[in-house]
């Protein structure tokens, strides 16, 4: 055998012993160790020992003194391991100490999105006022998004630069082309054809229009519709549930005011704004359901009344985070996203 092979088998042996007495975590796993490396009869130190005599005899010196610096490695190995477990047991090898006093290593736990956050808050606070979250689909045919909320079809509501249509064939209703919805009032739409009055829902979700992304715009956004649908419904307790909902997530003494306007599916129709830190902003569109819109959904305006309220989710959110820019919540920025 040659000398080199020889050395090299005894550093293997010397590295494998060091890992062995090192990682030993218990007395029993010690000894095993002891056993397998430096055991009388079949350890593997001694069987290495007996390989020394195949080396070539003018090597055998050199063989000799490195196999004694070997052994005493390893036993100095098997010695520190015992001292090690006296002490205390530790599994970390000679030379490592392990204080258990030091914190762990935290770990990174994700959170809700902002705008997530909000609709859940929005969901609870609509719910303690007796109204129940629907949903519904984001492509929509025309009836639902347009004919039925009474915008006829000279309506520029409608024109093909205002909207999202879907342009392939397989996306169409007979000839009117499909769209990703541009509300979510379409969402109380389908309520109410399959549900007999009364009516107490809010639907939240996306909604598409193509607006350039700026500060206050973005393509995609979210909203919050309102619609209490019943017999001797009145403004006065459209604006009751919207001062009580301002009051719920803004908290204070918010104080609401309605300014006319129109919408095609209300009528009469109202901004809305609340003052809100010294100033008044605006909250969003409402008013009494229009007589076509119940007719629509096959209800009898003569019988029931009702009113509808639409806000932006994004807005809220902003609102009551200070946030400039409706663009963050869609840049996936952690740094802006770990504030909330």
């Amino acid at each position: 055998m040659a000398l080199a092979e020889f050395l090299q088998q005894l550093d293997d042996l010397a590295s494998a012993a060091d890992q062995a007495f090192g990682s030993a975590g218990d007395s029993d796993s010690l000894e095993a160790a002891r056993v397998e490396y430096l055991g009388a009869k079949q350890g593997r130190l001694k069987a290495v020992q007996k390989q020394m005599g195949r080396v070539d005899p003018g090597d055998r010196r050199s063989a000799g003194m490195r196999f004694n610096q070997v052994k005493q490695q390893i036993e100095a190995a098997f010695q520190a391991a015992t001292e090690r477990l006296a002490d205390g047991g530790s599994t970390v090898q000679q030379g490592a100490h392990f204080d258990h006093s030091l914190p762990g290593t935290p770990l990174r736990v994700g959170r809700l999105h902002p705008i997530t956050q909000t609709i859940e808050e929005l969901k609870d606070i609509m719910g303690r006022l007796g109204f129940s979250a629907a949903e519904g689909p984001e492509i929509e045919d025309q009836w639902h998004n347009f004919e039925a909320l009474n915008i006829p079809h000279e309506h520029p509501a409608r024109d093909p630069l205002d909207n999202f249509y879907l342009s392939s064939a397989e996306k169409t209703t007979g000839d009117t082309p499909l769209l990703l919805r541009s509300q979510t009032s379409t969402v109380q739409i389908r309520v109410m054809e399959n549900t007999p009055p009364p009516v107490r829902i809010i639907s939240l979700g996306r909604v598409y229009r193509p607006d350039t992304a700026d500060a206050t715009h973005y393509p995609m956004f979210h909203q919050m519709e309102g619609l209490l649908i019943d017999r001797q419904v009145t403004m006065a307790d459209l604006k009751s549930v919207l001062r009580l909902f301002a009051a719920s997530y803004l908290g204070g003494d918010v104080h609401i005011r309605f300014r006319p306007s129109f919408f095609p599916f209300t009528e009469p129709s109202v901004e809305v704004d609340y003052h809100w830190n010294d100033q008044w902003i605006e909250f969003g569109g409402a008013g009494m359901v229009d007589p076509n819109v119940l007719q629509a959904v096959g209800y009898d305006p003569e019988e029931v009344i009702g009113f509808a309220f639409g806000l932006g989710v994004e807005r809220l959110c902003m609102r009551r985070h200070r946030i400039n820019d409706i663009r963050e919540f869609y840049k996936n920025d952690v740094r802006f996203l770990h504030q909330f």
